[in-house]
């Protein structure tokens, strides 16, 4: 009978060992290769490796992800760091764990034929601009040229834009926002040639600000379950993020076999996730200093209305990285 028990004490020991932990990850935008890294680390098993029991949530123009972890509904989520600095003034105590992202991949898209060659040929032409916190690094980006933003001959007028290039296709806008991996590539696919545009990368403008990190809420660090769990999440993820690298067009793949609204296409994600692999290749997971403070200091910048009004404290913590990646 002991030597019974003792089997049962066993067996049941070895299936709690075995018990995974559950993480919600909530992605800033729908499912794409914009997000390949986890994508990855799920269909390889690498969260699986850790014991996690991953679900990714998409995301979208309805999701604010803020909202999502501030309910309850993730553990995790993605977002630029303007957005989610703005939300930690704003109450939400959100704290970046890692960044996967070391480049910034956003631009302005301009058409030649609209006479932009320069930054200062922006002035009385109408931008558009992405909003709902997509927006600060423009606003940022024009307190820095000294161009308003409220329109007439020495300023800029801005248009809302949708999240498609709609507003340079029907010659509303003289340049539009896009993405590396993403808008860019529908403006060629709309069939206007590249060497019709001119593109100004708020990399090259030295504007740029840090975009998809993951956060969690801050008083979550505080329990060493929830802590451990994340260590696991973010050295799965980013062994996601180098396979994904080496492998785009697997990568790719990956994503489509998750996009449950089969909106996306094969040729397109090939190409997102070759241009997010350029963006993502500089980083070890760790949030760089230097690129947090380049951050602030554009954010801050922001004239008589900057994004954030003070320094943030306490908005990243290198704890998680650094038990990561010892």
């Amino acid at each position: 009978m002991n030597k019974l028990l003792t089997s049962v004490a066993v067996i049941l020991m070895a299936g709690t060992a075995q018990a995974a932990d559950d993480v919600t990850l909530q992605l800033k935008w729908v499912t794409q290769a914009q997000f390949g890294g986890y994508y990855a680390a799920l269909e390889n098993g690498f969260y699986d490796d850790e014991g996690l029991n991953v679900t990714i949530k998409a995301g979208g123009p309805d999701v604010a992800p803020v909202q999502v972890l501030m309910g309850g509904g993730a553990d995790v989520m993605v977002d630029w760091m303007p957005s989610a600095l703005a939300a930690r003034e704003q109450g939400a105590p959100v704290v970046n764990i890692a960044q996967p992202y070391k480049a910034s991949g956003m631009m302005l898209t301009c058409l030649k034929e609209n006479g932009v060659a320069s930054p200062d040929d922006f002035k009385g032409k109408t931008l558009g601009v992405w909003f709902f916190g997509n927006e600060y690094p423009f606003l940022s980006w024009m307190s820095t040229l000294g161009i308003p933003t409220e329109g007439g001959p020495d300023g800029v007028e801005v248009l809302k834009q949708g999240f498609n290039v709609d507003p340079l296709l029907q010659k509303q806008a003289a340049c539009i926002s896009t993405m590396t991996y993403n808008e860019y590539w529908q403006v060629l696919d709309a069939g206007i040639g590249e060497e019709d545009l001119i593109n100004f990368k708020y990399e090259d403008e030295g504007v740029s600000t840090l975009e998809d990190g993951l956060y969690v809420l801050e008083e979550n660090l505080s329990d060493p379950a929830f802590e451990d769990k994340m260590v696991r999440f973010v050295r799965a993820s980013m062994k996601g993020w180098k396979w994904a690298e080496e492998n785009t067009d697997e990568a790719a793949m990956m994503v489509l076999d998750n996009d449950e609204t089969g909106a996306q296409t094969e040729r397109h994600q090939k190409r997102m996730m070759a241009e997010v692999a350029k963006l993502t290749a500089g980083s070890n997971g760790a949030l760089d200093l230097a690129d947090y403070e380049r951050t602030v200091a554009t954010l801050l910048g922001g004239g008589s209305d900057p994004v954030i009004s003070k320094e943030p404290e306490g908005a990243y913590t290198l704890a998680i990285t650094d038990k990561a990646f010892p």
